[in-house]
């Protein structure tokens, strides 16, 4: 009989703003407290967990030496438990959870924890890349005539090819502040978000990043980023963010084994790369190939959550594929909640399949765009 994996629960914390009310979270310590919520909420005896793969990007500092096994050792498992850190940049949690449910469909898994974190306030973006020498050798500088790999100027390329303007990126954008808001106010995220204690006082159970007040008005007040006459800003970009994800994935039988009811099933993956100076384009080919591996069309998916990690991304790919937006990141994005690189897969699939349970709809697709010119996509199916 054919082995499927399925998401058993899926849990991230409230995020933080850069130097926000997740300042004083060590990264490790931020990783350990999914984790832990995880097995608390689901009653399971962490021994039983055949590894745990996490997402992160900047693995520098506080987040070096595989912060993986480290989280797992501060979350209070037993040493038994081994755990492994990947990156595929912002896609580095959603390629944990690929990796973790591949393992359970190939028999290397049973029970698998895929997970993200990063402390963007802790361990700055580019941290990685900071020490001497240049992560671009003298090869690829040459293949692309020394070109600028910079995502901010991807994502103002971008807004050019598929011409969109400033005025449209900014009206996404405040859309995507409102879905945040309305999503809080009415507690959609209630399930996912694992409430934290701050060190100042009290307990932090809401997003930090959402403004509901924010309108076009103030949004054009606000320079480009990246380029003089450009129309890329930070309104219109992913926020600089704290935050830790998990999901828990096991094998079909061994969840009914353990008495646990699945959430929601895998039904395909797919991997895509494109130019890497333009860089945030792939999810536009992941989409399609994860869509043709799994027989079905745009219009069959429910819920899609693709990454905001600029505005531009998710209007190109939605003017390519001609996508319903009301289906589209129903309760906000990047832009309104914040996008900590390597725990954004996993808040991305927690958001995602918890809102097919909320919602009572069928299939959900989760994409992202990643530094390099890739991006993974994944089909899920809700269960109960």
């Amino acid at each position: 009989m054919a082995r499927e994996a399925v998401i058993i629960d899926a849990l991230r914390t409230p995020l933080g703003r850069r130097d926000g009310m997740l300042r004083d979270w060590h990264p490790v310590d931020l990783l350990a407290h999914v984790l832990s919520g995880l097995i608390q909420r689901n009653q399971l005896d962490p021994a039983l967990v055949d590894d745990v793969i996490a997402g992160c990007v900047m693995q520098v500092g506080e987040q070096a030496v595989n912060v993986a096994r480290n989280a797992v050792l501060a979350a209070g498992f037993p040493e038994s438990v081994p755990g492994t850190t990947v990156d595929r940049q912002c896609g580095s949690s959603q390629q944990a959870i690929h990796f973790a449910a591949q393992g359970v469909i190939a028999g290397s898994y049973d029970v698998v924890i895929a997970c993200g974190v990063e402390s963007m306030t802790r361990v700055p973006m580019g941290a990685s890349a900071a020490s001497p020498g240049r992560p671009f050798g003298p090869l690829m500088q040459r293949r692309y005539n020394n070109s600028s790999f910079n995502q901010g100027i991807s994502a103002e390329m971008m807004a050019e090819k598929w011409k969109l303007s400033r005025q449209q990126l900014d009206e996404y954008s405040l859309e995507s502040h409102r879905r945040a808001a309305r999503a809080t106010e009415q507690c959609f995220f209630s399930r996912e978000i694992l409430p934290i204690g701050l060190s100042g006082a009290g307990t932090a159970t809401k997003d930090e990043g959402i403004r509901p007040d924010t309108t076009l008005e103030k949004m054009a007040t606000l320079k480009a980023v990246f380029k003089a006459d450009g129309v890329v800003t930070a309104a219109n970009s992913s926020q600089i963010t704290d935050g830790a994800a998990a999901v828990l994935i096991m094998e079909k039988r061994k969840a009914e084994l353990l008495g646990m009811k699945p959430m929601a099933r895998f039904v395909e993956f797919a991997l895509a790369a494109d130019d890497p100076v333009l860089m945030l384009s792939a999810p536009i080919p992941a989409t399609r190939r994860v869509l043709e591996r799994a027989g079905l069309k745009l219009e069959q998916i429910d819920r899609i959550e693709i990454n905001e990690a600029f505005a531009s991304v998710v209007l190109a790919w939605q003017k390519e594929l001609d996508a319903d937006l009301s289906r589209v990141n129903v309760n906000g994005g990047a832009i309104a909640l914040g996008h900590p690189l390597g725990a954004s897969g996993a808040r991305l699939m927690a958001t995602l399949v918890h809102e097919l349970l909320r919602s009572g709809n069928r299939y959900g697709l989760q994409a992202m765009c990643e530094g390099g010119g890739m991006a993974n996509a994944t089909i899920i199916e809700r269960m109960n």
